[in-house]
């Protein structure tokens, strides 16, 4: 039987709450999503309170089943306390980088925990980089790191083309979240498994680089 933390318990009690709440109360929805005027108008904590609510309940449903399994990951490594500070870094993390991307752009709104989650997912990969992840239509699990790097990737593209209704600046910032904390947490990681701190770093680096050659 898989067994739950406290802390990952009381982050999807947390994120089921507000979002139940937001559900039926679209006054309280509104003041608390991420918006772009709004955070620039001073209404810094949207880049928080955003993160808790979501869009229905299969947005809720699979932020929370991807966190399901993968934050044990990180609490055997880190312990709880660390796991939950990751976990709101990402958070803001994913909130920063979407307010970077579309600061010109002050109708631009989300919610969702995918920045957090997506984090927490990173974090995992880098400390466990050999599991084994099946996706759809994909009939033979990958390594995590190919899944990892592939779906940042297409995370940059989703960015750059505008693809759906799909936050892809905060699952982005989100997983730079991850990584870095990861990092300072253990930075042996950049001695004992250089190899995928480079790979994983990839696109990262490519994000900033085409970020900076005005790309996206």
């Amino acid at each position: 039987m898989y067994n739950l933390h406290m802390a990952t318990i009381a982050i999807i009690a947390a994120n089921f709450l507000v979002s139940v709440k937001g559900f039926n109360d679209r006054a309280f929805f509104e003041r608390y999503k991420f918006s772009i005027g709004a955070v620039n108008a001073g209404q810094r904590e949207r880049t928080v309170t955003s993160g808790f609510l979501h869009v229905d309940f299969s947005h809720l449903l699979f932020n929370m089943i991807t966190l399901f399994f993968f934050a044990n990951v990180v609490i055997t490594w880190f312990g709880p306390s660390k796991f939950v500070i990751m976990y709101f870094i990402s958070l803001l993390a994913g909130s920063l980088l979407a307010l970077f991307f579309h600061k010109d752009e002050p109708y631009y709104s989300a919610v969702g925990a995918s920045g957090a989650v997506t984090g927490i997912l990173y974090a995992a990969i880098l400390l466990q980089p050999d599991m084994r992840l099946g996706i759809m239509f994909i009939p033979i699990p990958l390594p995590a790191y190919v899944l990892g790097i592939g779906y940042l990737l297409y995370s940059i593209y989703g960015m750059k083309s505008r693809i759906g209704n799909i936050g892809h600046s905060a699952h982005f910032g989100g997983a730079i979240g991850g990584y870095v904390t990861t990092l300072i947490f253990k930075p042996s990681l950049l001695a004992t498994d250089t190899l995928m701190v480079i790979l994983l770093a990839v696109p990262i680096i490519i994000l900033f680089v085409l970020g900076r050659a005005g790309k996206l």
